[in-house]
């Protein structure tokens, strides 16, 4: 079993950045961060597309309407709950306790999810399709507030978790209350989702890796951007034999992803241990 570290901030193990290199690269950071702002919101508003509701696979199994949309979030649970098992039961080998609370609240998130998802595909709607919504943004927060414990600083990472948090329920708040008002604005959204994996390969490329095994975040991407393939080809995976669907295979391949990362956190060993 991996052992869980407690070291206090003081105890840094691992390669480190201090002075200017440290600063231009938390600028860099924090440069791209404004610069997907401003492109999420540049452009007009983005209500949600009345087409977005219409998945081609909607065979009933066992009284379970659109059943493998349905049934496909377990996915989500199973690695959920082991990420859960890494974090919380101290399998994962920690540099600094402060990294624990992001990555639990990332995995709470895609447990949630596995829920909320399930709910929202047994009868797709604006209302059912919050509870779907929610914990994703709570999943992409959280694994962004444990990049930054990880990459850049323990400290400032965690005082980031909640405000991130925060910030990702708000996004979806928003977008359901202008929705509501006739007014739709995913663009909040939209950036909660996508600004986490264009921080990641900065995050990976600018700051020094103090475990082994980060090869698992870049598997996570790529499997992520499979299923966001998988999504928009929904109906033309599902034409290819009406086995599957490409919005069932979005949470398989999504939960992959997912999956590597929970299995990261198992596997690697700090680099001065490895």
């Amino acid at each position: 079993m991996i052992t869980y570290s407690s070291a206090p901030p003081t105890a840094h193990r691992g390669p480190a950045l201090a002075g200017q290199a440290l600063i231009w690269r938390v600028g860099l950071l924090l440069a791209s961060a404004v610069a997907a702002t401003v492109v999420a919101f540049a452009g007009p508003r983005r209500p949600q597309p009345k087409d977005y509701f219409g998945f081609v696979d909607e065979r009933a199994m066992a009284g379970i309407p659109n059943a493998l949309n349905v049934l496909s979030n377990l996915a989500f649970m199973v690695v959920g709950l082991a990420g859960l098992a890494a974090t919380l039961g101290k399998r994962a080998h920690l540099r600094d306790a402060r990294e624990r609370a992001p990555w639990a609240v990332f995995f709470s998130g895609v447990v949630l999810t596995s829920a909320g998802s399930a709910w929202f595909h047994l009868a797709p709607s604006i209302a059912s399709l919050v509870w779907d919504r929610l914990p994703m943004a709570i999943g992409f927060m959280g694994l962004l507030a444990a990049l930054v414990t990880e990459r850049v600083d323990a400290a400032w990472g965690r005082k980031l978790l909640w405000p991130l948090v925060g910030a990702g329920v708000s996004s979806v708040l928003y977008w359901y209350l202008t929705e509501l008002a006739g007014v739709g604005d995913l663009r909040p959204y939209f950036l909660v989702q996508f600004y986490p994996l264009v921080a990641l390969p900065l995050l990976l490329l600018l700051f020094p890796a103090r475990y082994t095994g980060s090869w698992f975040y870049l598997a996570a991407l790529v499997a992520y951007m499979l299923a966001k393939v998988a999504e928009v080809r929904d109906g033309a995976l599902y034409a290819l034999g009406g086995v599957v669907s490409g919005h069932t295979l979005k949470h398989f391949l999504a939960a992959a992803g997912i999956g590597a990362i929970a299995w990261m956190l198992h596997r690697r060993r700090l680099l001065d241990a490895a």
